[in-house]
């Protein structure tokens, strides 16, 4: 008798075990459930945070690895649960940043972009999927950080950060990052972090390598201190120009998470007075002191004339966007569309097509009968290139009847460099090269896979 009763007893403590399982599982769902995100299209007031007095059973297991370190402990714990921070950008940088914020507990997580999830986007966008494709990259990013951690608080904006909205934003967080790719974006939230008086963690990354500074950090230097006047739009190379190993954003974005995670514990950064510059191919970090904030910026200086934001894309001349940008730097006459392009080719007129392309990228893709003579060869002067054009130019020219000067046509992926390598090749003819008649074709290969062969692959 007393044998089946201690059975029953444990029966019923397993029972009861498996109930309280299932209620902490219901009490997940249901609680996933009523907090769905919002992704918001406009500015709105955050809602404060509440301190925490002290650290809950679960905090303390859930952030006992870093509880323990001496530079954190409990109150840097707190420090960092209070703490509101605002990601503009949730793409390589942002990504890799909004998760270790994330996971260290962060109070507030802002997550701004106005893009959507690309298909190219996943080999360095890691909090993003195939299964997140055409969404708010805001809104992936939030989810993935929720199922990370859903005590931390995310609001996911698909917006575009502009003159009109930065400060209402920027006022309402403590720290912000920059993880955008563009520089009309970078003097924005520059100048609104240094009007509302927030530290900026900015970052940035390019083929293989990437660059982190803290700017407005305890009396240090603004962006602007650093570069008073934006570079010329056409020297601008961003990641879909020039590429980027993926695992170099990354890098970098988790550095952001550490600056960012140290200002917010109550350590501070050493990064305000040093731009750290990362080189990926030879796995080494160097340092470089920046000059102290000027008494003559605009921004952050004694008498600063910028009070209020302005036009950003006016004052860069390019647009605030990550795409790849649009140079027109010819006239129409100049140029042609791929359609008049497509018929040249179907006429079989005697021409010389000049791909002006790096190798690496004609490598994945290229038109049949292109010559490939990269743009940086023909601004070199290269004697091997020019000798290559000049006979090309001469075989177009015998299959030709009469004097009429050879066609030359010149693509490369967009229509940026081609509109450049027209304006190298007309200095050349008549004097390094045989007089011709040269063309820029509009849009590229990118344009040509569009509308004319959908089968010609895009990159």
């Amino acid at each position: 008798m007393a044998q089946e009763v201690c059975s029953l007893k444990a029966q019923l403590r397993e029972k009861e075990k498996e109930i309280a399982d299932l209620k902490n599982k219901l009490a997940q769902l249901e609680k996933s459930h009523t907090s769905t995100l919002e992704l918001r299209d406009r500015v709105t007031p955050l809602t404060p945070l509440k301190a925490k007095a002290s650290l809950s059973n679960e905090d303390i297991m859930r952030y006992s690895r870093q509880l323990i370190l001496p530079e954190l402990g409990v109150q840097g714990q707190l420090n960092i649960s209070k703490t509101s921070v605002l990601i503009v950008g949730c793409g390589g940088l942002g990504c890799p940043l909004a998760q270790y914020l994330a996971a260290a507990g962060i109070g507030h997580l802002g997550l701004l972009d106005y893009d959507e999830v690309e298909l190219s986007n996943l080999h360095r966008q890691v909090l993003h999927g195939e299964d997140n494709l055409g969404q708010a990259k805001a809104l992936s990013a939030a989810c993935a950080v929720r199922r990370l951690n859903s005590t931390v608080e995310c609001i996911p904006y698909h917006l575009q950060l502009s003159s009109e909205n930065a400060l209402q934003l920027i006022q309402q967080y403590d720290i912000v990052a920059d993880c955008s790719d563009n520089v009309p974006t970078r003097y924005l939230v520059n100048d609104a972090c240094v009007l509302s008086g927030k530290p900026l963690v900015s970052a940035s990354a390019l083929r293989m390598e990437g660059q982190l500074a803290v700017y407005n950090y305890h009396g240090g230097p603004c962006y602007r201190c650093l570069y008073p006047v934006p570079p010329p739009p056409e020297t601008v190379t961003n990641c879909s120009d020039g590429g980027v190993l993926g695992v170099v954003p990354g890098i970098m974005g988790c550095f952001q998470a550490l600056e960012v995670l140290k200002i917010a514990s109550g350590q501070g950064s050493s990064c305000g007075q040093q731009l750290v510059i990362f080189d990926a191919q030879d796995a080494r970090f160097r340092c470089i002191k920046l000059r102290p904030r000027q008494a003559g910026c605009v921004v952050c200086g004694e008498n600063p004339s910028i009070t209020h934001l302005a036009d950003y894309e006016s004052f860069c001349g390019s647009a605030a966007t990550d795409k790849c940008r649009k140079l027109n730097l010819l006239s129409r006459d100049q140029r042609i569309t791929v359609q008049d392009y497509k018929s040249v080719m179907d006429s079989t007129e005697p021409h010389l097509l000049l791909d002006v392309r790096p190798p690496v990228e004609v490598d994945i893709c290229h038109l049949p009968c292109s010559v490939n003579i990269p743009l940086s060869s023909l601004e070199e002067r290269k004697i091997e290139h020019l000798q290559l054009l000049q006979e090309r130019i001469r075989q177009v020219k015998q299959q030709m009847a009469g004097d009429c000067l050879p066609p030359v046509y010149v693509i490369c992926k967009m229509g940026n460099d081609s509109q450049k390598a027209v304006q190298v090749l007309e200095n050349l003819s008549g004097s390094e090269v045989d007089s011709i008649m040269v063309k820029d074709i509009s849009g590229g290969l990118m344009a040509w896979a569009k509308t004319i062969d959908p089968t010609f692959p895009q990159y």
